[in-house]
C-alpha cells in the first residue's frame, strides 16, 4: 500500500513532467502562431499524449520498474501515441478543412455584390458551387452550413449566420431599388405637374406681350391662378419634406373636432357648391383630441378635396367619426366616387401617384391633389401624429380613414 509520501511524489512528478511538456507546447504555438487551426491543434494533441507518456514512465521508473517492463510500456505509449496523433491529424484535418472552406465561400459570396440578387446569396453555407446562373449552388456535397454537415458546430453557426445576412442584404437592395424606382417615378410625376402650368403661364404671357390676347383681364387672372396652383405645390413639396425628414414640429393641444372639420369644409365648399355637391357629418359633435389643429385641419381638407375630386356631380360627402378601442379615434370621409381600383388601394398614399395615367391637374383644387401629393401628405401628418391612415371600397363609394389617437 502506498504511503501518503508516495502519494506527494506521484503527484509532484506529474506536475512537473506536464509543466514541462505544456511549457514546450506553449512555446511550439507561440512560434506557429501564425500557422493553421490544423497545426495548432495537433501541437495541442503531441503535447497531451507526451504529457501522458512522460508522467506514466517518470512515476514507473520512480517504482523501479524493471528495464524489460519498462521498455515494453515506453514502446506501447509511443506507438499508440503516434498512431492516434496521425489518426487525430487525418479526421479534424478533414473536418476543419471542410468548415473553413465553406466558411471561406461563404464570406466570399457575402462580399461579392454580383452575389446579391443573383441567386448566390441562396448558395452560402451548403458547399456547392452557387453561379451567376441562378442556381442555389447544392451539388450534393454539404459544407459548414448544411445540415448534417461534417463541419464543426461553431462554424455551422457562423455559416448559417453569413447566409441569413446575405439573404437580409439581398432584401435590402431590392427595397432600396424599389424606392429608387419610386424616387424617379415621383419626380417625373412632379415635373409634369410642374410643367403644366409653367406651359400655360408661358402661352397667356406671350399673348399679352402680343397684343393678341382677346381679354387681358382673363388672362391676368388665369396667369394668377396658375402662379397660386405652383406656390400650393411648393408649399406642399415643402410641407412633404418636413414630414420626411422628421423636422415637423407639432404643437398639440385640445381641440373641438367640429372647429377642425368645420374649416376643413370650409376650405373646399366653394368648388363642393359649383358642383352641386353636399357635405355632411355624422358623429362630429363633443369630440375631442390633442392634436396640431393646424396640421390636422390640412389633413383633413385633403382627404375631403380628394372626395369632392372624384364624386359625381350632386353627390355627397359624408364625414363622420367613431371611437376605436385602446382610445384611438377613426376620423371617416366617405364619398360617392368610384374609388380606385383594389390592386393599386395601397398604393394611393405614394408621393405623386395617381391612378389617372394622363395626369390632368385640377386648378379648382389645388396642386396637392392633382399632384398627388395630398393623400401623401395626409399620412405624413397622421403617422406624426402617432396614427395612420387606411383605404377601402365599400357599398355606394369610396372611403378613407384616417385614426389618431383619442388622448
Amino acid at each position: 500500500m502506498l504511503s501518503p509520501i508516495d502519494y506527494l511524489l506521484i503527484v509532484a512528478t506529474t506536475i512537473v513532467c506536464t509543466g514541462v511538456v505544456m511549457g514546450g507546447a506553449w512555446w511550439a504555438l507561440r512560434l506557429n502562431r501564425r500557422g493553421s487551426i490544423v497545426s495548432q491543434t495537433v501541437i495541442l494533441l503531441v503535447a497531451t499524449v507526451l504529457s501522458i507518456a512522460a508522467t506514466t514512465l517518470a512515476v514507473l521508473v520512480e517504482m523501479y520498474f524493471s528495464a524489460h517492463d519498462l521498455a515494453v510500456l515506453a514502446w506501447v505509449l509511443a506507438v499508440s501515441g503516434l498512431i492516434s496523433i496521425a489518426a487525430a491529424r487525418l479526421l479534424l484535418g478533414r473536418r476543419v478543412r471542410t468548415s473553413i472552406t465553406a466558411l471561406a465561400d461563404s464570406a466570399r459570396r457575402l462580399g461579392d455584390r454580383a452575389g446579391v440578387g443573383t441567386g448566390v446569396g441562396t448558395g452560402i453555407g451548403t458547399g456547392g458551387s452557387a453561379g451567376a446562373d441562378g442556381s442555389d449552388g447544392t451539388d450534393g456535397s454539404e459544407g459548414a452550413g448544411g445540415a448534417g454537415g461534417p463541419g464543426w458546430r461553431e462554424f455551422e453557426t457562423l455559416s448559417t449566420e453569413l447566409e441569413e445576412t446575405s439573404r437580409r442584404l439581398d432584401a435590402a437592395r431590392a427595397e432600396i431599388e424599389a424606392l429608387d424606382a419610386d424616387r424617379r417615378q415621383s419626380i417625373a410625376w412632379i415635373s409634369h405637374d410642374l410643367r403644366t402650368p409653367l406651359t400655360g403661364l408661358r402661352a397667356m404671357a406671350e399673348a399679352i406681350e402680343a397684343g393678341t390676347a382677346d381679354d387681358p383681364t382673363a388672362y391676368a387672372r388665369g396667369i394668377r391662378g396658375r402662379v397660386d396652383t405652383l406656390s400650393s405645390m411648393v408649399e406642399d413639396l415643402f410641407e412633404l419634406s418636413r414630414l420626411q425628414s422628421g423636422t415637423l414640429v407639432l404643437r398639440r393641444e385640445t381641440v373641438e373636432l367640429l372647429d377642425l372639420v368645420s374649416d376643413a369644409v370650409a376650405d373646399v365648399m366653394p368648388v363642393a357648391q359649383r358642383r352641386g355637391i353636399r357635405i355632411v357629418h355624422r358623429g362630429i359633435e363633443g369630440r375631442v383630441l390633442r392634436a396640431d389643429p393646424r396640421e390636422l385641419t390640412r389633413a383633413l381638407a385633403n382627404l375631403l378635396s380628394n372626395g369632392v375630386r372624384h364624386s359625381p356631380d350632386g353627390g355627397e360627402i359624408v364625414v363622420s367619426a367613431d371611437v376605436l378601442p385602446g382610445s384611438r379615434l377613426v376620423l371617416s370621409v366617405l364619398d360617392q366616387g368610384p374609388g380606385v381600383a383594389s390592386e393599386h388601394i395601397g398604393r394611393i398614399f405614394e408621393v405623386g401617384w395617381r391612378e389617372d395615367p394622363a395626369r390632368t391637374q385640377s386648378d379648382d383644387l389645388g396642386a396637392s391633389g392633382g399632384a398627388g401629393l395630398g393623400l401623401a401628405i395626409v399620412r405624413g401628418i397622421a403617422e406624426a401624429h402617432g396614427g395612420g391612415v387606411t383605404a377601402q371600397r365599400v357599398d355606394g363609394g369610396f372611403r378613407l380613414d384616417l385614426v389618431l389617437p383619442a388622448g
